[in-house]
């Protein structure tokens, strides 16, 4: 494991360890108020320490991430568990996946859904996927 006394942003931590797809992504987690921590929310510049614990809220997720360490460079899929412990409750992605299977549900024998079908299901997972409200 790399040095966990490196000095790293949060933003950049948050995108080394493939939480965000893209470091602009992260940023603008943070700014918007999708990363806390002791529920004060993070700003993009914080340094992180070994020990803290984060709450990233990632669509209807809310992901919990206990900081073992700061890789030097983004890593590899494999080698992500070596750098955070997933703190959140199995409860939480079973509700995810709930939430995202309630709208997805077809019977069988329904065939595919048309366009219209489909675009209406995209409507409601948007709506639903996004709902930020309980984080301000």
């Amino acid at each position: 494991m790399d040095n966990p006394n490196v000095a790293v942003r949060a933003d950049k931590w948050l995108w080394m360890v493939r939480l965000f797809k893209t470091r602009s992504m992260a940023t603008e987690a943070c700014n918007a108020g999708k990363v806390k921590m002791n529920g004060n929310n993070v700003k993009p510049s914080k340094v992180v320490k070994v020990g803290e614990v984060f709450h990233v809220r990632q669509g209807q997720l809310e992901k919990v991430v206990e900081v073992l360490g700061s890789p030097k460079s983004r890593v590899g899929a494999p080698l992500v568990p070596q750098y955070y412990n997933d703190l959140t409750p199995p409860e939480e992605y079973e509700r995810v996946k709930m939430l995202r299977m309630k709208f997805e549900f077809r019977e069988h024998g329904e065939g595919r859904p048309t366009k219209r079908d489909r675009r209406q299901i995209e409507y409601v997972k948007n709506l639903y996927g996004n709902d930020d409200a309980d984080w301000d």
